[in-house]
């Protein structure tokens, strides 16, 4: 059974929201993972949450240095296969999948050999919680090829119009992560309590098995995947128009990982606490931003095909109808977390100190919801037509101000809650700029222009 969407032909609402629910689905998902995690690990303590969210910012730089391999390779098929030329796709599938194993083998053995240091950046306050990040950064970074490998296999098959096999995939994931969590952490019979560790291997477990799955539909997919001889010489031309369209996005990542670092390191001079606050709201608010991503890889795949179809006016139809639809998200967004941010917050960690904290963190934060859903959507267009560069700019640059405004407002009666505005007040910009320049230069012109591998 064919289960790709034709992203070229037919009413483009359907299209496009038969592509994006799978995928905002999937993203959904993704953020189940997560929100597993800090749930059971919350009722270890403040501590454990604070040990990986520390360690888990190398896992998010991981998937950004992935995003080189996954971006291009994504753009690159999806325009080849709008072009009719399934060959080129096939051999930038490939590479995407060559690139991914190398880059994360690479990645990996970074983060074991320097974990010590690594942690140590974050300057925690507690040696048990120190000890936690460690392990937990071994045990997920050292095993970081499934989690990149699963990011390029769910890209390449939404390029090609399915996003239905990697919902499965994840869903599948997410069930057996939710069973091991409190398996490993808190232990069961013969099974010992692992605590930060049982955490680790429920998320690296759940990840090989989504990646072992992926690997049995691969083997089925008859448009791409069965076209594939992975063992092939990598073609330097191919290399680099995957390394032009991917490397702003991958950097553009890996900075705002990286920037995050840094504000995790502010953060923690107010304590291990604030750093766990820090952890579960990103987690919590990521039901917007992960959504939105999910919103964004449709949008990718439908503007790149129709590009390389050169399809402009169905484009310019496919932008308009994804903003209606995020935009509405981004207003209800706001919404609940604003209005509810003590409930929200309180079934994660329900320590009645830490509470006063993560509900302020979720209120100044809901103020941006809106914006943050509209510049990533936006991304994905500007992607989708291989130009990566200014969303990369825009999130760079309003990204690294973060870092200059949280030392200024701390320094102000705000205190923590200046790290939580200059955040805030980031995104409205980031947002707002990217919107005003795709509709401004970000439209394809009339007429055919090249592809972006070309």
């Amino acid at each position: 059974m064919n289960r790709n969407v034709n992203l070229l032909e037919g009413k483009i609402f359907p299209a496009l929201t038969s592509l994006a629910l799978p995928i905002m689905l999937t993203s959904l998902v993704q953020m189940a993972y997560n929100l597993t995690d800090m749930i059971w690990i919350g009722r270890l303590s403040a501590g454990a949450v604070a040990a990986v969210g520390a360690s888990g910012m190398f896992s998010w730089l991981s998937l950004g240095l992935g995003i080189v391999a996954s971006m291009g390779g994504q753009i690159l098929v999806a325009q080849n296969l709008g072009a009719g030329d399934q060959e080129e796709a096939v051999s930038y599938a490939r590479l995407s999948i060559q690139m991914g194993v190398c880059l994360s083998v690479l990645f990996g053995l970074f983060c074991v050999l320097l974990n010590r240091p690594l942690i140590g950046f974050f300057r925690l306050n507690s040696a048990s919680v120190v000890s936690d990040a460690r392990i937990y950064l071994v045990i997920t970074c050292g095993l970081v090829i499934f989690p990149i490998m699963n990011q390029i296999l769910t890209r390449l098959f939404t390029a090609m119009g399915n996003s239905r096999t990697p919902f499965l995939a994840n869903t599948a994931g997410m069930v057996l992560n939710i069973l091991l969590d409190p398996l490993l952490i808190f232990g069961l019979g013969p099974i010992p309590a692992m605590g930060v560790a049982g955490a680790a291997a429920a998320t690296v477990g759940s990840q090989a098995f989504v990646f072992l799955l992926f690997f049995l539909s691969v083997r089925r997919e008859p448009v791409i995947f069965s076209h594939i001889h992975l063992f092939k010489k990598p073609d330097a031309r191919r290399i680099r128009a995957i390394v032009r369209i991917g490397l702003p996005s991958s950097l553009q990542n890996m900075a705002f990982s990286a920037i995050s670092m840094c504000i995790a390191r502010m953060i923690a001079s107010w304590g291990d606490a604030a750093v766990a606050v820090q952890k579960v709201g990103s987690q919590i608010e990521s039901i917007s931003w992960m959504t939105a991503e999910g919103f964004s890889a449709a949008v990718n795949a439908f503007v790149a095909q129709n590009f390389g179809a050169g399809n402009h006016s169905r484009i310019r139809q496919g932008y308009r109808i994804s903003m209606t639809v995020i935009i509405l998200w981004g207003l209800f967004c706001n919404l609940v977390l604003f209005a509810l941010p003590g409930p929200i917050f309180r079934f994660f960690i329900p320590d009645a100190k830490v509470l006063p904290m993560g509900i302020q963190y979720l209120k100044i934060l809901s103020l941006s919801q809106l914006f943050m859903c509209v510049e990533i959507t936006t991304a994905g267009a500007f992607s989708g037509l291989g130009k990566t560069l200014p969303p990369s700019l825009i999130g760079i640059l309003f990204t690294s101000a973060r870092i200059p405004a949280a030392m200024i407002l701390t320094r102000t009666s705000l205190g923590l809650d200046g790290i939580w505005w200059s955040i805030t007040v980031s995104s409205i910009f980031k947002g707002t700029l990217l919107f005003v320049w795709f509709l401004l230069s970000g439209l394809p012109r009339p007429g055919k222009e090249p592809l972006a591998g070309r």
